[in-house]
């Protein structure tokens, strides 16, 4: 414990600062980026710190806060320092903070120490209790039994940059969180959740976390209890996966959130970003109905910058279709070829089929084989591979995944069986298809189908929609789509013409579908 009653030799509020930054970049030297990795820790830099801190609203007098996976305590650092730049302070600080990692914690101590040295120079009374404790068991504990007293009174805010790491099925964690009835398939979730139900009503909440939450069906339950427990007042954007964790190798999304612990009054939500780091940020005011939206039975979040962003949104949802009114399933491709590999030729053979891979994208079509290239281009068509095969037809590919420089996240491509002389063919992993319950598509529609996903709107709704560059099949099935008449309007359009350019793919969309202008 340290209290408020120590002076520790910080002399202002800015050399607390330099000092807790400091701190994380010796941990960055100390603990090697396969270390953190390996165990979901990636530190905030302090300019990201201060500008979560900056979100919370007026604090009460008498403040209890909530560090969870604190690491060198740079979150909580910037804490104390927004309650002591505030107009309206605070009269006392009473810090939890948690961190499990021995070098961690020995700079979480330093930071602690720091903290009190600025608050007791602004005449705020400081204490912290600085746990070297798993914060998944201790919660856990004080949520069953209630027998950690010091939990007893919950807390006022929280300021989080949780672990990011996947929860396996069976796992200690797993079954701790099903025992209070959560579930979680990330650390982050996890510590995020946990820390909602130790704030007391009307307590906020302050957590960087990965932009994945927003949709999907692996953070289902996660935002059921977020959306129903809390109120959301803003969300901030990163506009480059490097801005929030650049030296720790992050590549994917990241959003800081603010929310109120009290039930959702549909009230509007701040929606900002920036770039570079925390400045300049564009900021925007939308409808709560425009950022939560639903969609198929799921409940997900969606993150408009502007009015531009909100009208190419409205004009998504808008489309008459879902993939079941217009008789399409999606799927992932049955190929995973390293389970197979001894079923894998580089050249076609009598016995063997087509095997599609990315690879083989080109110009809006599949263009097989590609003799040059790494990937095996057939299958043996036999007994073990028989099961993973689909029937002659016409089907839309959709790549799974893109790389961070490309220009597009969504690109998909016809399967043309004329083009090609085989009855059967395999789909690998990495590819999401486009068929009717298991054969292939009308012809005009696949040309359609294929117009579609490739015109710019969806394209700008998708990356605003997902926060990574996976495009998966759950996320393909929220879409909202034209009606079947216009899809084949598109695909004869589209098959007279192929090769379309993006031009004449977008003047399609936009004469047929009334596209936002801007978009």
């Amino acid at each position: 414990m340290v209290s408020g009653g120590e002076v520790l030799g910080v002399a202002s509020i800015a050399g607390a600062i330099v000092q807790a930054e400091k701190r994380r970049h010796s941990t960055i030297v100390e603990i090697d980026r396969a270390g953190r990795s390996a165990h979901g820790q990636f530190m905030t830099p302090m300019n990201i710190a201060c500008l979560m801190a900056e979100m919370f609203d007026d604090f009460p007098k008498a403040v209890r806060v909530l560090d969870a996976g604190a690491g060198t305590g740079s979150l909580t650092a910037a804490f104390v320092k927004e309650c002591c730049s505030r107009h309206k302070k605070v009269g006392s600080i009473h810090s939890t903070a948690f961190e499990l990692n021995d070098i961690l914690f020995r700079h979480l101590k330093e930071t602690l120490k720091d903290c009190a040295s600025i608050a007791e120079h602004e005449n705020i009374s400081f204490k912290s209790d600085f746990r070297h404790d798993d914060f998944i068991e201790m919660a856990v504990s004080a949520l069953d039994t209630g027998l950690f007293s010091e939990y007893s009174l919950k807390f006022d805010a929280a300021i989080l940059n949780p672990p990011y790491k996947k929860i396996r099925v069976h796992s200690r964690e797993r079954l701790l969180l099903q025992s209070i009835g959560l579930d979680a398939t990330n650390l982050y979730a996890a510590f995020v959740a946990l820390s909602i139900r130790l704030l007391k009503p009307g307590g906020q909440l302050v957590a960087i976390i990965p932009r994945s939450f927003c949709n999907g069906p692996y953070f289902r339950s996660f935002r059921k209890q977020l959306l129903s427990e809390m109120t959301l007042k803003r969300i901030h954007i990163f506009d480059s996966r490097k801005d929030a964790f650049g030296d720790d190798g992050v590549l994917q999304e990241n959003v800081i959130i603010h929310a109120v612990k009290a039930i959702p009054a549909g009230d509007p939500i701040q929606v900002s970003s920036s770039k570079k780091g925390v400045n300049p940020i564009n900021s925007h005011v939308a409808l709560y109905e425009e950022v939560i939206r639903s969609s198929n039975g799921d409940t997900f979040i969606y993150l408009p910058i502007g009015s531009s962003d909100a009208a190419l949104a409205e004009w998504m949802f808008s489309l008459p279709s879902t993939l079941s009114d217009l008789g399409i399933v999606v799927s992932t491709g049955r190929v995973i070829d390293f389970r197979i590999k001894k079923c894998l030729l580089q050249k076609p053979e009598d016995s063997t089929v087509p095997l599609i891979y990315p690879c083989h994208f080109s110009s809006g079509l599949v263009n097989w084989p590609k003799l040059e290239g790494k990937k095996p281009n057939a299958i043996l068509d036999c007994t073990d591979s028989r099961s993973l095969l689909i029937p002659k037809g016409y089907y839309v590919l959709v790549k799974r995944f893109s790389s961070k420089e490309e220009r597009r996240r969504v690109v998909a491509v016809v399967y043309d069986p004329t083009r090609l002389n085989a009855e059967r063919i395999g789909i690998e992993n990495h590819i999401n298809y486009y068929h009717a319950g298991g054969t292939g598509l009308d012809r005009e529609l696949t040309f359609g189908l294929s117009v579609f996903l490739n015109s710019t709107p969806v394209d700008l709704f998708f990356r605003q929609f997902n926060g990574h560059t996976q495009v998966n099949a759950t996320d393909l099935r929220t879409f909202r789509y034209p009606s079947r008449a216009t899809l084949e309007k598109m695909g004869k359009i589209a098959v007279d013409g192929m090769p379309l350019s993006q031009y004449e793919i977008d003047e399609v969309v936009r004469t047929l579908l009334h596209s936002p202008s801007d978009s």
